[in-house]
């Protein structure tokens, strides 16, 4: 039995792969949720905080099954719960943001700026899908793993935009090599580095040098943020800059470094096939002692 390499992020070999379909045979009742937390037992799969990867098993064992080399049980309906006391009150006093009145002038006129923390479930969380989902050429996309999301807002408490930091790239050739460090330093490494996954200053907001500071405001607060959700040191933040829509003009104004160019396939691609736009990687560090801390033994 061949087994499939590298998915998701993990090599996968022939043990491994008879593991997964032993614990599936074996338990013919259970869902998709509770093979993914078994895996994470049976593995000792956590992340740098101590916490189950589950959402990386899920998403290994959905590759597995898309590739045939598993066969995952039907996917269940989600029961509707019933709201949590206060849940229903808060849904009500979250209806999809509007969009808002032109917002211009200076960065002064706006001043202070502040970044909202958003906790899921919150009436901000609600603004924020929306205003993605609307408004990003990306759209919205369900954070994965370990993730920092802000609404910033002036000081009249209008809202100006969205930042969304994730999980950082599994791999990235022009990174790693700026970075300095082993395959094994990234493997431990990697829960230190946050992903701006998503950066969208609304529409109707024009003010010039706003997203530079908004960045330089964010790389002053993640840190602790960071710390604090999952007990875990954060040294340096990534992200990917569409080319032919977008300059990286305001990474450039707030100090990061451009580090060239992937190779311009997805991280999910184990047969080097899957063509996306290509993409300049920007990096900004947090920390003087980064690279010591990251390629250490």
């Amino acid at each position: 039995m061949k087994a499939p390499g590298l998915v998701h992020g993990r090599t996968i070999s022939t043990k491994e792969l008879t593991e997964i379909r032993q614990l599936i045979a074996a338990n013919p009742g259970w869902s998709r949720w509770r093979i993914s937390r078994e895996l994470c037992r049976l593995w000792d799969w956590r992340a740098a905080n101590g916490v189950d990867r589950d959402m990386a098993a899920r998403h290994l064992l959905n590759k597995l099954d898309a590739g045939g080399w598993i066969e995952l049980p039907e996917r269940r309906r989600r029961r509707c719960l019933a709201p949590a006391p206060g849940q229903a009150e808060l849904a009500l006093e979250a209806p999809p943001a509007p969009e808002g009145a032109p917002v211009g002038g200076s960065l002064a006129d706006l001043r202070p700026v502040e970044l909202v923390r958003v906790h899921r479930g919150s009436p901000q969380a609600h603004t924020l899908t929306h205003y993605l989902q609307n408004h990003h050429y990306l759209g919205h996309a369900r954070p994965i793993g370990q993730n920092i999301r802000y609404l910033a807002r002036d000081a009249r408490g209008r809202d100006l935009a969205c930042l969304c930091f994730e999980a950082a790239a599994w791999k990235v050739a022009a990174r790693d090599r700026f970075i300095g460090w082993s395959d094994g330093q990234r493997r431990r490494r990697l829960p230190w580095l946050a992903n701006n996954t998503r950066f969208l200053i609304l529409p109707w907001v024009r003010v010039p040098h706003l997203a530079s500071h908004l960045l330089g405001l964010a790389a002053r607060l993640i840190e602790e943020h960071w710390r604090e959700k999952y007990h875990s040191p954060l040294l340096a933040l990534e992200t990917f800059v569409e080319r032919g829509r977008f300059v990286g003009t305001c990474y450039r104004a707030a100090n990061w470094h451009c580090l060239g160019q992937p190779r311009g396939r997805s991280r999910a691609d184990t047969c080097q096939k899957i063509r996306v736009p290509v993409k300049d990687i920007y990096f900004y560090p947090l920390s003087r002692r980064w690279r010591e801390e990251l390629c250490r033994p």
